[in-house]
């Protein structure tokens, strides 16, 4: 049974060691942050880090993770604290969101290695598709995020994670007012 790292726990997985390990954290270990998108690598919907580096999970077999560490989105951070994912909602570079935890963590990736990049080292090091199309906002995000870790600037905090429909109707005018179904 394979066994790795994933955010910090050690986890063994009673499953075909030949399943991509976006199936295992999915289905097995209920890490459903990690998405997917293709199945065949191209849009980057299922990236994770992987012993540092950022690599798609429907590429890697659970044999191939053996023994390695894994962070999926969830572990990136529990509270939405990390620059990338400030810097992501302060310059709404999030549209359905579908993407967006695999742009984060290859994101992050980058931001470890180098906390000033350059815009066509944010292209490069950013191979996820997008259907909403937030490229430009995509590279002023991870700018931003560098210039916090490079402690230049501050993000205040996100909103917590979670929001009561009442508080969403609240906010959201198009939901105010709409009738209540009766079931009928």
């Amino acid at each position: 049974m394979p066994r790795m790292t994933v955010n910090e726990r050690p986890l063994e997985f009673d499953m075909d060691p030949e399943t991509p390990l976006l199936w295992a954290l999915r289905d097995a270990a209920n890490l459903t942050g990690t998405k997917y998108g293709c199945g065949n690598g191209d849009c980057g919907a299922c990236m994770v880090l992987v012993d540092g580096a950022a690599l798609r999970s429907c590429l890697i077999t659970l044999e191939e993770a053996e023994g390695r560490f894994i962070t999926t989105i969830e572990g990136l951070s529990r509270d939405r604290s990390h620059p990338v994912q400030q810097a992501l909602v302060a310059e709404q570079a999030i549209q359905c969101g579908f993407c967006t935890p695999g742009i984060a963590m290859a994101a992050a990736n980058l931001i470890q290695r180098n906390a000033a990049p350059s815009e066509a080292e944010i292209k490069e090091a950013i191979p996820n598709l997008c259907r909403c199309g937030v490229y430009p906002r995509l590279v002023s995000a991870i700018e931003r995020a560098g210039r916090v870790v490079r402690r230049q600037e501050t993000i205040s905090a996100a909103p917590a994670p979670g929001i009561s429909a009442e508080d969403a109707a609240a906010a959201v005018p198009a939901l105010r007012g709409r009738p209540r179904s009766t079931g009928q």
